[in-house]
Order: structure tokens, then sequence, then C-alpha cells
């Protein structure tokens, strides 16, 4: 399992098996043994200071056993919080964090309750399981930012961050853990009320504080950072909150764009880079290079839809340019669109007054349609997208904006209007703030490609 996943993590692999822990070298690991459980981690470095590292994992502390994938955007806190509590470990990283914080409150509530406790407590995209030596529990962050799978046969039960870990040993009827849902023992233990059902009256002075704080916590502490980049609002705006944190702490920024020669994304991208005055590095996508790629994306995302696979080759060419300059974290627009009513379609729900109530369901289903396939393809290169969009509190509070602040009349061919207004008074100039909505596999080309060459001789569902 961990063989088929290294991708996710090339730095260093880790196994708990009964009790016996360990580092392992993943070519030269042998074990004939049986064991009723285990845990396997595949580590991708990305902190190296001197008060947090990404530690090896799986780690324990005697009485719980934690595997952790993700980042813990209140790390600090958190660790100040255990401390103030009590807890006298040397906590140096996101996962120990997480094995205190659980065993805090396992001191005095079942397994069940006291990761329902850490969880709200806790800031951060992730996915974690815990073992207390007796019970077993997995769970997944709000959004679903990151993946996690599970599947059972007769002989065996398995949890994985991809599907083709579960795969390579026999598990095909593969479940997605549902977002903020905790798998306990095998029984599905649902979130009293997910985020994209709580109602309250939202403050839309607060959006631009709330995404720049979001921006800000998800590179605290990297010294250099990769921008997915259509030049389109979303990754502008993102990439002008970067540059304007940039001034204040050391951090480089580089820009990425994909498309086919003369596409819309990349003429959108080299002027919006200009304007913002930051390097820009360009995939220049030809019908060799899908073709290349295509086994790996398809075979990853395990999904043959030209729309997904049109999006997941756009992840894929951009984190690999981001890869190649040993970079390991790219921040991305996703969700912008489900957030603030990008999509076309959203103008007929805007007619029918169904808007607040689509955008709602849209974004309680990004976990399949979206994420997971995003993580997929950005993992084949070992990078890390951050989402600063999908920050919890920013997707409470703008789920309950009115509608016309987000579409303002049924001839709004832009839409997105309080986010495109923010980025304008922001300081992104109006052709950026607001450049039309263009979806990625057709703004780079990459759909063109694909249906006019190479579907015409390929049957891509060969890869899956």
């Amino acid at each position: 399992m961990l063989k088929a996943s290294r991708n996710r993590g090339p730095d260093s692999s880790g196994v708990w098996l009964d009790n016996i822990h360990e580092n392992i070298a993943l070519d030269e690991f042998e074990d004939e043994n049986t064991y009723s459980i285990g845990f396997g981690h595949n580590l991708l470095s990305i902190y190296d200071l001197n008060d947090r590292v990404s530690k090896p994992q799986p780690v324990s502390n005697g009485n719980l056993t934690v595997v952790f994938n993700g980042e813990l955007y209140n790390f600090y806190t958190m660790r100040n919080f255990l401390k103030k509590v009590g807890v006298e470990a040397e906590i140096t990283s996101d996962s120990e964090v997480l094995l205190y914080l659980i065993d805090f409150y396992a001191k005095k509530l079942d397994l069940v309750k006291a990761i329902q406790s850490a969880i709200r407590l806790i800031d951060g995209d992730y996915a974690f399981a815990v073992f207390d030596g007796e019970n077993l529990a997995i769970a997944r962050d709000p959004l679903g930012v990151k993946p996690l799978f599970y599947a059972q046969n007769d002989n065996l039960k398995g949890f994985a961050s991809s599907r083709q870990s579960l795969k390579e040993v026999g598990l095909t009827d593969i479940n997605t853990l549902k977002p903020e849902h905790i798998l306990f023992n095998w029984q599905d233990i649902a979130p009293a009320q997910p985020i994209y059902e709580k109602v309250f009256e939202g403050d839309v002075a607060k959006i631009e504080k709330m995404l720049r704080l979001s921006v800000l916590k998800r590179v605290e502490g990297l010294t250099d950072v990769g921008v997915i980049f259509s030049g389109g609002v979303d990754s502008s705006y993102l990439a002008l909150l970067l540059k304007e944190i940039s001034d204040n702490v050391p951090l480089k920024i580089k820009l990425y764009a994909v498309g086919a020669e003369g596409s819309k994304d990349v003429e959108a991208a080299i002027y919006a880079s200009k304007f913002l005055n930051l390097d820009l590095e360009i995939c220049n996508v030809t019908e060799d290079m899908v073709r290349q790629a295509l086994p790996q994306v398809v075979k990853a995302i395990g999904d043959d839809n030209l729309m997904k696979v049109g999006v997941g080759l756009t992840t894929y060419f951009a984190t690999k340019l981001v890869a190649k300059d040993g970079l390991k974290v790219a921040i991305s627009g996703q969700g912008a669109d489900e957030l603030f009513g990008g999509y076309k379609r959203y103008l007929q729900s805007f007619v029918d007054g169904t808007l607040n109530y689509d955008l709602r369901v849209d974004m309680s289903n990004m976990y399949h349609v979206n994420l997971e396939r995003d993580d997929a393809c950005s993992m084949l290169n070992s990078v890390e997208l951050r989402l600063p969009f999908l920050d919890k509190k920013l997707v409470e509070l703008v789920l309950n904006i009115p509608d016309n602040k987000k579409i303002v009349s049924m001839h709004d061919d832009m839409r997105k209007s309080i986010l495109r207004k923010l980025a304008f008074e922001g300081g992104l100039n109006y052709e950026i703030a607001y450049r039309p909505k263009k979806a990625a596999q057709y703004g780079t080309g990459i759909d063109k490609i694909l249906r006019k060459k190479i579907v015409k001789d390929t049957d891509i569902s060969q890869y899956l």
C-alpha cells in the first residue's frame, strides 16, 4: 500500500504493526508475519523549523497511535493549549499535536467524543486515524480537502489516502469517507451539523479580512510557494494577497500557468503576472504531452470523464512545474466558484430563487467532484495544494451572504460580484478583476486536444 502511494510522500516512510513501530526503507522492507492492525505513512516533509518539523509517522505515546495527513494551521495555538492543560511532552509536529489533544480528552471521554472535541479546536485540512488498543477511528476535515477512502472484504479492512493503495491489496468496493464524518470501528458517524447547513446573518465587511487571514495561515512557515495561475480573478486575487504578505515576511512567490499555444488562460496569465510584477512560468501543452500524461492522470483520479480529465491534466502539468522548481506547496483558487456563484448555471439558480441552496449543495459535494481529483493529480508530483477559499470560517461566512451580493441580476454574465468588487478595490485592475469566467479545461485548450485529437483513436477507459 505504501509503495502504491509513495508519490504522496517521497521523503520517508514508517509503519506501526501491533505496537512495533519503525521508520523503514520502503524498497528493502520485508516482513512475512501477520498482524491484526497496521498503520503506514509516507511523509511529504514541508517544515524544517527550530520548533516545528515534518516528523516521520505514525506517532504513538503508549495510549494512542495516530497517523495523520494534512496541515494544522493553528499548530502553535494548539501546542500552547496543551502546555496550559498540563501536557508535558515535547511537541514539534502536527501529528503530535493531534495525538496529545485527543489523548487529553480521551482521559475523560470515549474515543469518538474525544476526537469530536479535538476537531472542534483544530483548524486545518486533514485526514487521520487513531487506535487506542481496542478501537479504530478515522476522520476527515470539514470540507474534504484531504482525501480518505476505505474498503473491506471477507479477509481485510483498509483505509488510505489513495484508491490505488486499497486496490493494491485486493480491496475493490471502495468508499469515500464524507467530510467531517468519523468512521468508528467501521460504523459511520455523521457530524451534528455540517458547516454548509449552518445559517446565520453573514457580514460582507468581514470577507476580505477573513480571506487575507486564510491565505496567511496557509503560507506561515514557508519560504517559497507556487500559485496555480490562470490570470482570472480567483488566482490573481490570491497572488495579490500573497504579494502583500511577502512585503512583511520573507516569502518568494512564483506563478505557474498551463495552456496550449495561443490559449486564453496563458494570454491572461501573462498579462496578470506583468501587472502583479511576479515571475511566471508557463507549461505549453502539446498533444504529445497530453497522450503521455493521460494514463497516470486517469488512473489517479479513477474516472475517464473528459471534463474531469481535462481539469486533472491542468493540475498535473502545473504542479509538475512546481515540483521541478523544488517547491512542495502550491496555492489554488479552487472553491471560489462554488462559494461565490461563479458558474454560468448559477444564473438560472438566481432566477429561480435557489442560488443559496444550490451553492450549499455544491459545496457539500466538492470533496468527490473536485477536491479528490485535484489532490490526486497534484500528489502525482508530490505537491500539496492549499486552498484559501475553502477555509472553514470563510466558507461558513460566505454561504450566509445574501444571494444578490454574489449575482446581482439575471443578466450578470460575470457573476461572483462581491469577490470581483473586493479584488478590484484591493488593487487588481478592471481587466483582471472582471475577466469572464472560463473553465480550466477550456481556457487551457486541453479539452480541445482531448476531444478533437485524443479520443478519436484512444479509449482512455483502458487507463482506469
